[in-house]
């Protein structure tokens, strides 16, 4: 090993566990360490884990045992939700070299020889409100950022197992959201509002917190916050467009509804919203905490308030579970007739997969693996139907584009959450305005001249970054 170790990440699981590995790359760079982009090039390993399913932990392992074998001499350091859930098994297998339970940079630092005494050359921790919230500078695997507003969740799904893992829902205050996101839209062109659960975003910043940053313009005292007032701050403080990532039904209030139609497309017109399951009886099982009635009254007054501004550009997707215990025949026809009835342009659908310590892992009637594949089927060719016909509403209408990828492999993300194929000289970072051209659901752009320029000078910010 070089006196600066070379550290290669990889990440399991969410856009939350993404930031924390950017977080954990940051810290390990600035206490003097190499970051590699392949493990045969790195010192150390470090992977974080996801613990969504039996599944997730067990490709966890099989990496680990993986990078063993093709470098033995390679030290492997597992953080995550997997190891605060079964830290124990960790620490037993003999391929480990070092486990943190969670997420914590400094943890992770310390097990990477070298680094553990040495504290980072600049003081990037400095007023952070907790150790699991240290300020990020930049996505350095990504032309979009993610802003991760908090951690944790307060809800009992009998499915999950990442509420263990992570602990109950902690906000981080305001001002320090806001200032993370003004630095990272100085190399990024879009942040991704994230966390483990957002539509529960301060509800423990009371008006007697401490970490709330609000005060109320008429007397100067500390005033309650939410996610539409931290949303309101970053549009009038952070130039860039912003987008949420998943958020319950039930959690979007009129004020956040009003942000995303009148924001100018700065707040993205996008909402993934999970659905789980159409059927009230599943609903129970699963210990969600919204009625099928409830669910689609809500997302269909949102979509037909968004769907009325500007060019009409809605995105709409959701998270849906098939095959869990007591879902028949009967149930799953609930959940089909909801999906086509309701204007989704994507789905994610997930056969249900057994997470030990759950609530969930011990209900009977769970669905053949055979009949959850064709469940599966069944509602992702659905999805793409709709999303095909949504994309072809969209041609010849104008759309806020961000560039993504690396090199020449460069694709456009509207603001509703449509791939683009570009036609021009694009660089990943760009944004610009264009009118969305095609047929068969396939769209694409003509970049604009000026297009150029502003990419050069994006990326020189985010070199100084």
């Amino acid at each position: 090993m070089t006196d600066r170790p070379s550290v290669w990440f990889h990440t399991f699981g969410c856009k939350a566990n993404q930031y924390d590995t950017e977080r954990i790359r940051q810290e390990l760079e600035l206490r003097g360490a190499e970051t590699a982009l392949h493990a045969d090039a790195a010192d150390v390993a470090v992977i974080n884990t996801c613990t969504v399913t039996n599944q997730a932990d067990a490709n966890a392992r099989r990496l680990v045992r993986r990078l063993r074998r093709q470098r033995p001499d390679l030290r492997i350091v597992v953080a995550g939700c997997s190891t605060s859930f079964r830290e124990a098994e960790y620490h037993a297998l003999e391929e480990v070299d070092g486990v943190v339970p969670g997420h914590d940079p400094s943890a992770v630092a310390r097990l990477v020889p070298q680094l553990g005494d040495v504290p980072p050359a600049d003081p990037v921790t400095a007023g952070a409100s907790d150790a699991s919230f240290a300020p990020l500078r930049r996505n350095a695997r990504g032309t979009r950022a993610w802003l991760k507003i908090q951690d944790g969740c307060d809800r009992k799904c009998s499915f999950c197992a990442t509420r263990i893992a992570r602990g109950a829902s902690v906000s981080r205050p305001v001002d320090e959201v806001v200032a993370e996101a003004a630095t990272l839209a100085r190399a990024h062109p879009e942040l991704v509002i994230t966390g483990i659960h957002i539509g529960h975003y301060g509800k423990d910043l009371g008006p007697d917190s401490r970490r709330n940053g609000l005060r109320d313009p008429r007397d100067g005292r500390r005033a309650p916050t939410g996610l539409a007032t931290l949303c309101e701050r970053l549009l009038e403080e952070v130039p860039a467009r912003f987008r949420l990532s998943s958020i319950e039904a039930t959690e979007i209030d009129d004020r956040l509804v009003d942000l995303l139609a009148e924001s100018d497309g700065r707040l993205a017109p996008h909402l993934h919203i999970p659905l789980q399951s159409g059927s009230d009886r599943v609903l129970r099982l699963m210990r969600r905490w919204h009625t099928r009635e409830a669910y689609r009254t809500r997302v269909l007054e949102i979509a037909e308030r968004l769907g009325a501004i500007g060019s009409g550009a809605f995105g709409l997707g959701a998270d849906i579970i098939v095959g869990f215990p007591g879902e028949g025949e009967a149930e799953f026809e609930e959940t089909r007739a909801l999906v086509e009835e309701l204007p989704y342009t994507y789905l994610h659908v997930f056969p249900y997969s057994v997470r030990d310590g759950t609530v969930a892992a011990s209900l009977p009637d769970r669905a053949p693996g055979d009949v959850a594949a064709a469940r599966s089927r069944t509602l992702r060719e659905i999805g793409l139907r709709k999303g095909q016909a949504y994309a072809e509403t969209r041609a010849g209408t104008m759309a806020d584009i961000v560039v993504e990828g690396r090199d020449d492999r460069v694709a456009g993300m509207t603001g509703d959450y449509l791939r683009v194929d570009l036609l021009g000289r694009a660089t990943p970072g760009d944004r610009f305005s264009a009118r969305l051209r095609g047929r068969a659901g396939r769209l694409t752009a003509e970049v604009p001249a000026v297009s150029a320029e502003v990419s050069a000078s994006a990326l020189a910010v985010a070199t100084d970054c």
